[in-house]
C-alpha cells in the first residue's frame, strides 16, 4: 500500500516536471520565433510599386499582411476598390484596403518563411507563398500552386 502510494506520488511529480519543462521549452521556442518574425515585420512596397502591404506577427506567431495603401484606391467610377474576382460571391464588395492578402507564414530558418497563403485579388487568386529575406530592405515573395518550382516570384522593398 505504501510503495503503491509512493509511486503515485512520484509518477505525479513527474507529470508536473514534464508540464513545467513543456511549458519553459515552448516559451523559448515562441520567443526565438518571435524574434525571426520581427525581422520581416514593416511595411513593404509591392513590386509594382503600387501598394504597400503592413507586414505583422498574428496570434500564432506566424506572419501576415494585409493592404494599408494603394497608389490608386479608387475605380473608374471614384469608389473605393473591391474584390470583384474573388471566387467566394460573399468577399466581392469587401473594401480592397485593410483586405489581409497573405497568411500562416511561419519562420522556417536561414531568413525563410513558408506554409504561407497569398491571395491576389488582382487575379482573384489565392496561392501556396514562400517569402525568403535577401536583406533587411529585400524581400522576396514566390507565390505558386502544388510545387515551388512552378509559380511567380516577386521582390519587394521595405517603405523606408
Amino acid at each position: 500500500q505504501k510503495k503503491q502510494k509512493k509511486q503515485m506520488k512520484q509518477m505525479k511529480q513527474m507529470k508536473q516536471i514534464t508540464i513545467f519543462i513543456f511549458f519553459i521549452f515552448s516559451t523559448i521556442i515562441s520567443f526565438a520565433q518571435s524574434k525571426d518574425n520581427a525581422r520581416i515585420v514593416g511595411e513593404w512596397y509591392n513590386f509594382e510599386k503600387d501598394a504597400i502591404i503592413t507586414l505583422f506577427e498574428d496570434n500564432n506567431l506566424t506572419i501576415s499582411g494585409k493592404i494599408t495603401w494603394m497608389k490608386y484606391p479608387n475605380d473608374e467610377n471614384g469608389n473605393p476598390k473591391t474584390d470583384p474576382l474573388n471566387p467566394n460571391e460573399e468577399l466581392r464588395e469587401r473594401p480592397r484596403m485593410g483586405m489581409v492578402m497573405m497568411n500562416s507564414f511561419s519562420y522556417q530558418g536561414d531568413n525563410v518563411w513558408d506554409n504561407g497563403q497569398l491571395y491576389d485579388p488582382k487575379k482573384g487568386k489565392t496561392y501556396s507563398g514562400k517569402c525568403t529575406l535577401k536583406d533587411e530592405n529585400t524581400l522576396d515573395l514566390r507565390g505558386y500552386i502544388g510545387f515551388s518550382f512552378i509559380g511567380r516570384s516577386s521582390t519587394w522593398t521595405r517603405k523606408l
